[in-house]
């Protein structure tokens, strides 16, 4: 098998716009087929995208024996049930984050995974395969910025559009589970080890019923984590990594796309290193999960990552009740 030949479950606007172009882009991706509820629109993207199939349903294509693989950025609440189905069907499945919308799910989903053992399933949290993220972690352990003492990062956007997923309750939407997560992720990733103690601030919208605000404090056996995420603030994102004798800042840690992502070592106001990188996260990610299908090998982040990160939105989400 020299690739995986993939199909894409509906015509969102991060797949169809990001994820899709960038995959196309990768030695071991092939995107086959595309599917949605419209079959004009599923039709009118394969075209424009140049994918051979085009499906007016989900089921139809993961009917499709000739798929491998199954790339899912459904809305949230449609990340576990239609993940399920197309394991169902024998396909692998990379699936947009987050994972669930609570634990609960999450922990289902684990459960039918461990039940396909000949199937690969990956949340795609795209970031990690950034070439910035492998040197900060080689810096880590290199010493460069000695012992982590502590984390902070920020994820925000401005979106208060009342119609779009990602302000509707039972669609899975609010900041944390949109890109709160990402600070989450990459504090665990980090520290490599999973949150002792968790504390927080959570503000919901009155009229949308999610979260808009939120604030974490992660405390772990070798240090702390903090994090502020908003869908309700001006765009910006940042994590800085303070060290016993440096500190590591990333510009943009967590979706560079293709622009150049510049990350530093500092100590004492001087900068001691600095390199500014240029990748697509996306092709690299399909390719690595493609790779791991070919070889058979276990994928990068596996199901229990995501579980566990799953573990912290849900405790900090909880904080409100």
């Amino acid at each position: 098998m020299d690739f995986i030949r993939w199909g894409v479950l509906s015509t969102a606007k991060i797949g169809v716009e990001q994820v899709i172009p960038a995959m196309q882009k990768g030695e071991l991706s092939k995107i086959s087929a595309i599917s949605s509820r419209d079959v004009d629109r599923a039709i009118e993207v394969a075209d424009r995208l140049g994918i051979e199939k085009a499906y007016g349903s989900y089921e139809e294509l993961l009917e499709d024996e000739e798929i491998d693989a199954i790339y899912n950025p459904l809305p949230n609440h449609l990340h576990v049930p239609m993940t399920i189905k197309a394991l169902e069907a024998g396909k692998h499945v990379l699936c947009e984050k987050p994972i669930a919308i609570d634990l609960a799910e999450a922990e289902e989903l684990a459960d039918v995974v461990r039940s396909f053992p000949e199937l690969k399933v990956m949340e795609a949290f795209m970031y990690r395969f950034h070439p910035q993220w492998q040197v900060v972690k080689q810096w880590i352990d290199d010493g460069e910025i000695g012992a982590i003492q502590t984390i902070h990062s920020s994820f925000t956007y401005y979106n208060d559009d009342p119609e779009n997923i990602r302000n509707k309750a039972d669609m899975g939407g609010g900041g944390l589970l949109d890109i709160g997560c990402y600070c989450i992720s990459a504090s665990r990733y980090l520290f490599e080890e999973e949150p002792i103690d968790i504390k927080g601030e959570v503000e919901i919208h009155p009229d949308f019923g999610v979260d808009t605000i939120a604030s974490g404090v992660l405390r772990f056996t070798k240090g702390t984590a903090t994090f502020s995420c908003s869908t309700l603030a001006s765009p910006d994102q940042k994590l800085i990594i303070y060290g016993t004798s440096g500190i590591i800042e990333m510009d943009i840690p967590f979706n560079p796309q293709e622009s150049p992502a510049s990350i530093r070592i500092t100590s004492g106001g001087q900068v001691l290193k600095e390199k500014t990188l240029q990748a697509n996260h996306y092709t690299l990610q399909g390719d690595a999960f493609s790779k791991a299908i070919i070889e058979n090998r276990d994928v990068p982040t596996p199901i229990d990552d995501a579980v566990a990160s799953m573990k912290v939105v849900d405790a900090l989400l909880s904080l409100h009740k």
